[in-house]
Order: C-alpha cells, then sequence, then structure tokens
C-alpha cells in the first residue's frame, strides 16, 4: 500500500540580533566672530538620531546622527544665543550569520551630557549615546498537512501566520514659510525646537500604499529684547508609497518618524517669515496572513509508525491600541516658582513596560521630564527641567500570555497653573501606543516514518471493546490508544465533539 504526504512551506520571524552599542560624543568648539562672548551657560541638548542603515551579509551598518545645541547669555544678558552642530558616526554590529529578509529596529537615546565654557570664546561638551538594536530574519520552515494510506489517522489543527509581509520605507522633505503675527516680536535666534508627528491615515490605491499625516512644530525663539516668545504650526504631507503585491487583503501600518527638524527667521525676504524645514521618514509595513491544517500527531491502525516532530513559530498580525492618561507634578513652590513663564513642555524617557498580576493588564512606568523656559525672579532666562516618576496600569483587550509588548509614549496639551499658595503645578496629557507582538508556537509532525514489514499485535481478536471513559477526556488519546478510526468512535457512540463533555462507558470499534 502506497504511503504518501503533502508537505507545505511556513514562513517565520525569529530573533537574530539583539544588543546595545554606545558612541562617545565630543564637542570643542570656539565660537565665531559673530558671536558674542560667554558669560552664562543655560543648557545643552543632545539628540541623537538614526538616518540610515543596511544589511549586507552578516553585517548590519548604520548612520547615527547626533544633534547639539547649547545655549548661552552673553555680558549684557538680552538676548539668548544658541550654537548648533552635528556630528555622524557610522557604526557596524556584527549579527552572527546571514539574514533573509532582514527587520531592523533601532532605537538611539541619550545617556548623559555635560559641557562647559573653557574661556569667553571656547565650549566644550562630552556625551553619551546607546544604541538598542533588534534584528529579525525571515526563515522557512516545513510541516506535513496532508498523508495518505496505510490507514494512517491525523490529528489537525489551524495554524494562522504571515506569509507575506511587504515593508517600505520613503523619505518626504517638508518646507515652508511660516509668518509671523502682527503681534508677534522679531526673531533674533530659535533656542528650541520640537516636532510631534501625529497619527497616519492610510489607503491601498492600486496596489500602492497613500500615507497622510501632520507634523505639529513648537519652537521657541529669542527676541532682540532679551525674551523669548513661542510658536506653533502644522505642516502636513501626503505621499504614494511603491509596495509590490500589496492589496487589499494586508494588513497595513505606517510610522512617521522626524529625522531631522530646523528653522529660522528668513532675513533674505522683506516679509516677517520663520523658515521651517522638515525631514520625515514613513516606515510601511504590510502583512498578508493566511492559515493552513497542520498534522499535530499521527498513528496507523494497522503498522508501527515514527513521528519526528518540531515546533513552528507562527508569527500573527501584531495587536495594536492607544491609551491616554493625565500626568500632574508639582514643579515649584515660593521664591523658586519663576516670575515669567513662556513655555512648557514634557519629554518621557526611560520607558519600560511589564504585564500586571493578573496577565490582564500592562503597567507602563519611566521619567516624565518637565522642562520650562522662563525668568527667574532675579529676570534671568533659565530653561529648567525636572525629573518625575510615574506609573500607570492600562487595561488590555486581548491575551498576552508569550506576547511582547511595547509602548511608545509622548506627551502633549502640557498647561500650568500657579495657586494662591505660590505652588506651580503642571499637567500633561499622556499617550501610550501600545503594540502586542506574539509568535504562536505549535509542535506539528514534519516527517512520518511507517514500518509496513510489520503489523501490530493486538491482546485479542475481538471486533469491539469496553472502555470506560473519564470526564473531558480527548477522543484522539482514546482512539490511538487502541488503535483504530477516530471517526468510528464517534459514530458508534453518537458523539459530536473531539472531547467527551462527561465520564461513562465507550464502545470501541476495533478497525484494521
Amino acid at each position: 500500500m502506497e504511503f504518501k504526504t503533502n508537505r507545505e512551506i511556513i514562513p517565520t520571524s525569529e530573533k537574530i540580533y539583539c544588543g546595545i552599542q554606545e558612541q562617545a560624543v565630543e564637542l570643542d568648539y570656539i565660537l565665531p566672530d559673530y558671536y558674542p562672548d560667554i558669560f552664562r551657560l543655560v543648557r545643552c541638548e543632545l539628540t541623537p538620531v538614526i538616518t540610515g542603515h543596511t544589511v549586507i551579509g552578516d553585517k548590519l551598518t548604520y548612520e547615527l546622527r547626533c544633534d547639539i545645541r547649547i545655549l548661552y547669555c552673553g555680558e549684557d544678558g538680552s538676548v539668548l544665543q544658541s550654537v548648533e552642530q552635528r556630528q555622524s558616526f557610522q557604526k557596524t554590529a556584527e549579527l552572527g550569520s546571514n539574514v533573509e529578509a532582514p527587520e531592523v529596529t533601532i532605537l538611539p537615546k541619550t545617556d548623559h551630557v555635560n559641557f562647559r565654557a573653557v574661556n569667553k570664546r571656547r565650549l566644550d561638551m562630552r556625551g553619551a549615546v546607546s544604541v538598542r538594536i533588534t534584528v529579525r530574519g525571515e526563515k522557512n520552515q516545513e510541516a506535513l498537512s496532508d498523508a495518505f494510506g496505510m490507514n494512517v489517522q491525523l490529528k489537525k489543527t489551524p495554524v494562522r501566520f504571515a506569509a507575506k509581509k511587504l515593508n517600505a520605507e520613503k523619505t518626504v522633505q517638508l518646507a515652508e514659510d511660516i509668518e509671523f503675527s502682527p503681534a508677534q516680536p522679531d526673531a533674533a535666534n530659535v533656542v528650541n525646537i520640537r516636532c510631534r508627528p501625529s497619527q497616519c491615515e492610510k489607503k491601498i490605491i492600486s496596489g500602492k500604499l497613500l500615507a497622510k499625516g501632520d507634523i505639529a512644530v513648537q519652537l521657541l525663539y529669542s527676541c532682540e529684547n532679551g525674551g523669548i516668545e513661542p510658536m506653533e504650526f502644522t505642516l502636513s504631507y501626503s505621499q504614494i508609497v511603491d509596495m509590490d503585491g500589496l492589496d487589499d487583503t494586508c494588513d497595513c501600518t505606517v510610522s512617521a518618524e522626524v529625522t531631522a527638524c530646523s528653522a529660522a527667521p528668513n532675513n533674505d525676504s522683506d516679509e516677517r517669515v520663520m523658515r521651517c524645514e522638515i525631514e520625515v521618514r514613513l516606515v510601511c509595513t504590510a502583512v498578508k496572513t493566511s492559515s493552513l491544517m497542520l498534522i499535530t500527531d499521527a498513528f496507523s491502525t494497522i503498522y508501527p509508525c515514527e513521528l519526528t516532530t518540531a515546533d513552528i513559530s507562527a508569527e500573527q498580525i501584531p495587536y495594536r491600541s492607544r491609551e491616554s492618561f493625565r500626568h500632574s507634578a508639582v514643579l515649584a513652590v515660593g521664591e523658586n516658582v519663576p516670575q515669567n513663564i513662556y513655555s512648557m513642555w514634557v519629554t518621557p524617557k526611560n520607558i519600560n513596560t511589564h504585564m500586571g498580576e493578573d496577565g490582564k493588564t500592562l503597567v507602563i512606568s519611566g521619567m516624565l521630564t518637565y522642562s520650562m523656559a522662563a525668568k527667574d525672579a532675579q529676570g534671568t532666562i533659565v530653561i529648567p527641567d525636572k525629573d518625575e516618576a510615574f506609573e500607570q496600569t492600562i487595561a488590555l483587550d486581548c491575551g498576552t500570555e508569550g506576547c511582547t509588548v511595547t509602548a511608545d509614549i509622548s506627551a502633549e496639551n502640557v498647561s500650568y497653573n500657579i495657586t494662591d499658595s505660590g505652588e506651580l503645578t503642571a499637567k500633561a496629557d499622556i499617550s501610550a501606543d501600545i503594540t502586542v507582538s506574539s509568535d504562536d508556537t505549535v509542535r506539528v509532525v514534519t516527517d512520518i516514518a511507517i514500518d509496513d514489514s510489520t503489523r501490530k499485535q493486538r491482546d485479542g481478536d475481538y471486533a469491539i471493546k469496553l472502555y470506560f471513559a473519564v470526564d473531558n477526556e480527548d477522543i484522539w488519546d482514546i482512539a490511538k490508544r487502541y488503535s483504530t478510526d477516530v471517526s468510528a468512535v464517534m459514530e458508534e457512540n453518537e458523539l459530536s465533539g473531539e472531547r467527551l463533555e462527561s465520564g461513562g462507558m465507550l464502545l470501541i470499534p476495533i478497525v484494521t
């Protein structure tokens, strides 16, 4: 009797590399002649950005850019000066093996930064950046979906997996001249700029992905009179991204990452305008899922057989949700409250996530850095920071067992209030973009070897056997124990489910 099997190839994703690299950042800067002498240092910011990456063979190469901004006041103390510098580094990570269809996640963060004035014309800065790298690669796994002949009995289970994954990136350049309102004073220098991308709108059109969104820009500029003025505006984009093989059956995600943002007063124009230039990287992913019935167990009612099994890790479409909560903090009391606050913002950092004890909630913790541009009681421009620890528990609508859960935290709508008792309090709306990623691991049969040179030996010559079953017993296990047909057991006992609801006597027909 001929024995045949059908085999299927299941694409899976496996983690190839996970590690952290560090990069020292140093700046020794002599002021150009048109800058005033340094009298008082105000602030230093070090912002790391990943501008690109490539994977060739077993090596990942990426470009790290560090944007440095140092603020200081001259001896007259009137106008806040801004020194901006950029440093670029090319880094390499050894992955240990070649990667097929790599998925790369690179997250940089500033570890620390220190700065000082060596003299009235020279600045010195020392800092460090760490980069967390995760690389996943595609791997094909083989499993049996069917078998025929030699009285083989099969137990199958549906396995849902990501059959096709499409990835694309596109860099968008945005530029716009923003007019000053009549009430806004002239700008001397931009001293702080922050960009916050909105959630992308997406639509599939003729096999291409249309991505639309906004970039909210908040900046501060120093004025000739010594003050600081806030300015807010929005730049929009609408882009077509080519993704070969994209159709309406795909689940798509688009994220916008601001890789560069700069603004400066346009002194070459007769109009009072602020020139803003933004570079946005659109990261697009499309996943098409499929489902197969795969063999998880097998036996022959006549011949001995041996199974080869393996664990298949089937990648699932991530579950995504956005949750919001409000955070408040006391920033200053009494004499420490500034006499004038120009602007306030919040920066999340050191974010950690873990599952709650009930397995149904996500606990997010970390730091929220409250920053403000203000004038203190002595009339001096200051930009202080205050770190506030937070912890928030969020209920999830999906199962999380064996899942990886991440949360991207952002802050908006920051407001403040000074109470009658002289207490400065601030509130911020915090958004958490939650992603739950999972790989369903299933043990499946990859090969069946049947020995047709011998037959199974039974303990007697009978056509039917009595068996006393227990509650919730699997009919497959009973049939396998007696080397008989599963459907024959169900038909003989008029059973409708694969498990027994209650124990009792069963008739086991012997099929040869």
